[in-house]
């Protein structure tokens, strides 16, 4: 009776090698497509070979989540370079960059911005401390400091929300204790914290709808509403968008 054929030694992966391989998979095909099943047969092992770094699926597209993050803000951070060291003048270049991120990179901004929280896994704008969510705080942090925002009265906000904005609140001051984020805190009252979300809401829906090629009409220069609609936002809170 022959001896069975020893079988080829698979060849060794690493955890970059997956992350890699689901990095290439989300920019070819979308979120879908990140499945250890697939990355495997793309570095030529078998699925359980990957289970040393990755139990499931949920784990992989955290971890590609968090890479794509950590590249969004160094993104962001770039556009500062060279800019006045002015408080409206940055905050609205980061919003900038986040849209021509966002047109850019719509695969991973589907990942990170548009698919539905798994095994916990919240949106990239609710992880506070987060590259992502830092930028952004720092520079609202700035101009809360640097600006006179207007804000509305606490009687003008809906009741029904004040839960959740104090909700908000105090995660909020506790993601600053801990990371030490330099933040005006005593300015965080329920006025600041209800416009805060409505700027990011509007924002975000812009970008959203571009993205996705969503607006209910053909717009010729996208470039032009969203700049209006920036514009437009600002004022509401007594700034304009430099």
């Amino acid at each position: 009776m022959s001896e069975p054929r020893r079988r080829g030694r698979m060849p060794a992966v690493s955890d970059a090698d997956i992350r890699r391989v689901a990095r290439s998979l989300l920019v070819e095909q979308g979120p879908d497509a990140i499945t250890l099943r697939a990355i495997a047969r793309e570095l030529g092992v078998t699925a359980p070979a990957l289970y040393r770094y990755y139990d499931s699926r949920d784990g992989l597209v955290a971890g590609v989540r968090t890479d794509v993050c950590t590249d969004l803000a160094n993104f962001l951070a770039a556009r500062l370079e060279g800019l006045p060291d002015d408080a409206a003048i940055r905050f609205f270049a980061i919003c900038r960059g986040f849209r021509e991120w966002g047109l850019t990179h719509s695969r991973e901004f589907t990942l990170v911005f548009a698919s539905p929280a798994v095994a916990g896994i919240t949106s990239a704008m609710q992880q506070f401390g987060e590259p992502v969510g830092r930028l952004f705080l720092g520079a609202a942090g700035r101009l809360l400091t640097e600006y006179e925002v207007i804000t509305p009265p606490t009687e003008l906000i809906p009741p029904e929300l004040r839960d959740d904005l104090i909700r908000f609140q105090t995660d909020l001051l506790r993601v600053l204790a801990e990371s030490g984020q330099k933040f005006p805190a005593e300015k965080l009252d329920l006025g600041v914290s209800y416009v805060m979300i409505q700027f990011w809401a509007r924002l975000y829906g812009h970008v959203t709808l571009e993205v996705f090629g969503n607006y209910p009409i053909t717009v010729s220069h996208p470039d032009v509403l969203f700049d209006a609609t920036l514009a437009d936002i600002g004022r509401g809170i007594g700034l304009v968008a430099g």
